[in-house]
């Protein structure tokens, strides 16, 4: 019902109408971010222009919108109330040099293990995450400056305006495609707001509210140019230790949140994205942001989808949005400001709605339990606290859980050969988690005087099972018996120390690969 994609290709008049819509919706965000990051308006601003162009320019997935974030913001919050503003551009500039460093190592690779019931757990948190953000534009400053919730009329307009807007989102793809269903829908709401002067709340509203200012009636959202500068912070070691934690939080998060997002927007058009460029794109655009005072930020997964339903997917799009965005601070801010809250809060309902995967409470049911517990577990941690935090965890109890099913996996068959040797066939891999599995296949004490190990279809993965096979050699030992192994690689026969004499080489059908220790690994 709520499949908003209408193409998978890139035209240039798509990309154009769509990069509008998506710096009309852009503004609030950077603007929301900003505050949250205890830095000025402006600097969210200028954040967003630069991550959106260099990321579009330079990045490794075109339809991809960057700008300023709340998952970057809040990491930003301490370091600017203790140190100033410039510190953090110092920060940014450190966790953009991280994350070109990251792309030249080609670590954006790894972002293709994360399990499928992890992004699963990821877009339904994030879902959820942007429906709670729209929240915060229903409040409003009530006589004593405290935030109320909007009562009566302003309420009862707010809820009309919304709906119209996602109505318009909704059924005008029917009809026609030729223009985004978002830019139509904040036009139409603007032109009958003013038209009709409706008092309903607008960007400026939102950004005077959000304010600090002595005399908020004069905020206003123009600005200038952004200005090359060098981070005034000292340099000396002791600076480094201040920013780096930052940085690496920074760059850590913003790398992680970018490319799930990559993946997710390679799902919805079916096609494929370059995760190691967009290390490369995302840590330029950073390091720009440090030299040209901006926040930062990584890639905007609200503002992504906007701008794929409204039928960007080229690069073009990301530059237009943010070209535009540069238009509007320079020359249009007074146009910008009269744009209702109501109209960017029904377009991103309708992201929310496009966003969630509906099909998970259908197959929740169906999947194993493990599965259903990882989708539930991230998204309630993406809620409760940070996407790349619920990602994290995320992938770790996937491994884990990977590990127990697999530790079962370890079998054997046991034959007498023509030698009359009892021979144990394994089956499976022999690693940290299955040692204790492996240790009950074997009965010592009825076991002949010759005993083999056959490793033909099995093998060892990490130092634990070298362990398990050297402790097993010395109980054979022990007891008298002669224990062969047979099909072990060259590396395993190299780490054992026991059993290392027990090994039958055949260069031949010996297997070659190596095994996870540090002890080969320097």
């Amino acid at each position: 019902m709520f499949n908003l994609i209408a193409n998978k290709h890139s035209n240039v008049k798509n990309d154009v109408l769509s990069g509008i819509t998506v710096a009309l919706a852009l503004v609030p965000e950077a603007v929301a971010f900003a505050f949250v990051a205890g830095v000025e308006p402006m600097v969210g601003l200028y954040a967003a222009f630069m991550m959106g162009l260099l990321t579009s320019i330079f990045g490794g997935r075109p339809g991809m919108i960057s700008g300023a974030t709340g998952a970057t913001a809040v990491v930003m919050v301490s370091l600017v109330a203790e140190n100033g503003v410039q510190y953090l551009f110092a920060a940014v500039l450190l966790a953009g040099l991280l994350q070109i460093t990251a792309g030249i190592l080609k670590l954006g690779k790894f972002i293709r293990m994360v399990p499928h019931p992890v992004m699963l757990g990821f877009v339904n948190g994030l879902a959820i995450v942007i429906f709670l953000a729209q929240l915060g534009q229903f409040l409003v400053k009530d006589g004593s400056g405290a935030m109320v919730m909007m009562e009566g009329n302003m309420l009862y307009l707010m809820i009309g305006l919304i709906v119209l807007t996602m109505l318009i989102m909704h059924f005008l793809p029917k009809f026609t495609t030729a223009v985004p269903a978002g830019l139509v829908a904040i036009l139409t709401v603007t032109l009958i707001a003013v038209g009709l002067e409706l008092e309903t709340r607008t960007v400026i509203d939102f950004v005077r509210d959000m304010g600090t200012s002595a005399d908020p009636d004069n905020v206003t959202l123009k600005g200038e140019l952004p200005s090359f500068s060098i981070p005034m912070v000292p340099f000396t070691l002791e600076t480094l230790w201040i920013i780096l934690p930052y940085s690496v939080i920074i760059a850590a998060i913003g790398l992680i949140e970018s490319l799930l997002t990559l993946t997710l927007i390679d799902e919805i058009t079916d096609t494929r994205g370059q995760g190691n460029r967009e290390c490369m794109g995302q840590g330029i655009a950073n390091t720009v942001n440090g030299f040209f005072g901006g926040m930062g930020g990584c890639a905007m997964i609200g503002q992504s989808m906007i701008n794929i339903n409204s039928g960007g997917r080229g690069r073009l799009s990301g530059i237009t949005a943010a070209l535009v965005l540069l238009g509007f601070i320079l020359f249009g801010a007074q146009y910008i400001e009269m744009i209702p809250l109501a109209a960017l809060v029904g377009i991103m309902f309708m992201v929310v709605l496009g966003t969630f995967e509906w099909s998970s409470f259908r197959i929740i049911r169906k999947i194993p339990t493990t599965d259903a517990f990882i989708i539930i577990l991230v998204s309630g941690v993406t809620v409760a606290y940070d996407l790349a935090i619920a990602v994290i965890v995320g992938v770790i109890v996937s491994a884990l859980v990977f590990a127990w099913k697999h530790a079962k996996n370890i079998e054997v068959e046991t034959y007498i050969d023509e030698e009359g040797y009892k021979v144990y066939d394994l089956r499976g891999p022999l690693f940290f988690g299955s040692v204790s599995h492996f240790r009950e296949l074997f009965d010592l004490k009825n076991d002949p005087e010759h005993v083999v190990i056959e490793f033909r279809r099995s093998r060892v993965s990490d130092h634990s099972g070298i362990e398990a096979l050297d402790n097993l050699a010395a109980k054979y030992k022990a007891a008298g018996k002669n224990l062969h192994i047979r099909h072990l690689s060259p590396e395993c026969r190299q780490l054992l120390k026991e059993a290392g004499n027990l090994c039958e080489v055949n260069v031949l059908e010996d297997p070659t690969y190596h095994v996870a220790t540090d002890k080969l690994g320097g």
